[in-house]
């Protein structure tokens, strides 16, 4: 005849688990502050779209009126940052803008950089 393993009492039990919620936690706290950081550089890259899509807009809008080309970059280079590469062309018909800057998180300046355009067309006033 086998004897029967006897039960475990609840205090035994809890004792052989205790400790073990704070190794996983432990174990799990770099993954998630990884996809905690690539989430805010995902909403920063956003942010920065948006505001190129403005500068964008805004620099068509002037350079189809007759400012200089000059004053165009400045005024997008103003919205947007001094990296900010802006392309202008413009014939009789219609002006075309064209915005790109590569966003890299602040937390990772060696990180490859995403980059981000946005592009805006007007018609040219006479």
């Amino acid at each position: 005849m086998t004897p029967h393993p006897t039960p475990l009492s609840k205090t035994t039990r809890r004792s052989t688990s205790r400790g073990s919620v704070t190794a996983e936690t432990a174990a799990m706290l770099p993954a998630l502050m990884v996809v905690l950081a690539a989430a805010l550089w995902a909403i920063q890259s956003v942010a920065v779209q948006l505001e190129c899509v403005d500068a964008a807009r805004v620099a068509a809008r002037a350079a189809a009126r007759g400012e200089s080309l000059d004053e165009v970059r400045a005024l997008v280079r103003a919205a947007t940052g001094q990296k900010t590469q802006v392309n202008v062309s413009r014939t009789p018909e219609q002006t075309r803008i064209h915005i790109s800057v590569e966003v890299r998180p602040p937390w990772g300046p060696t990180l490859p950089a995403v980059q981000v355009t946005a592009s805006a067309t007007a018609a040219t006033e006479s």
